[in-house]
């Protein structure tokens, strides 16, 4: 069964990808779940028109990215964890805190699955994390955990 997607799936592509899907997996689960609709000759034309529509609103965005971007990569953000004797802190920092973080400082949101730590952060320290915008604007992040 041919279905075009309606959100990013991991395993099976980017939104307003056609993709090819076994019959039940489409009709018992990604349609009604609303994450896909039938590859017919309509819902691709809608789907095109949208998908240009999402571009132009995109590329007008694009200016307002570059300058959070620019934010982001000018500040220092500080994350107060709770840490033992050892500097080892009790969990761990996420990028549920991070997008919080620009929040509160920024008065901006970034979805936090566009938030990307390339290391595990278990102890007190400087550490950097990638911030993706847009498909062409990232900004590197540095932040700072401290002690509560």
């Amino acid at each position: 069964m041919k279905i075009i997607l309606l959100k990013d799936m991991e395993r099976l592509g980017k939104k307003y990808d056609v993709v090819t899907v076994k019959d039940g997996y489409g009709r018992n689960y990604l349609i009604p779940k609303k994450f896909a609709v039938i590859a017919n000759k309509t819902n691709l034309n809608k789907m095109q028109n949208l998908k240009e529509a999402e571009e132009r609103k995109l590329e007008a965005m694009l200016e307002q990215y570059r300058k959070h971007a620019e934010m982001i990569e000018g500040k220092v953000f500080d994350i107060g964890a709770k840490a033992g004797t050892t500097d080892k802190i009790f969990g761990s920092v996420t990028n549920i805190q991070l997008a919080n973080k620009i929040k509160e400082d920024l008065g901006f949101e970034v979805d936090r699955k566009n938030i990307e730590i390339p290391e595990e952060v278990k102890t007190l320290g400087t550490y950097t994390a990638v911030v993706k915008l847009h498909p062409e604007v990232s900004a590197t992040m540095t932040f700072n955990v401290v002690k509560e």
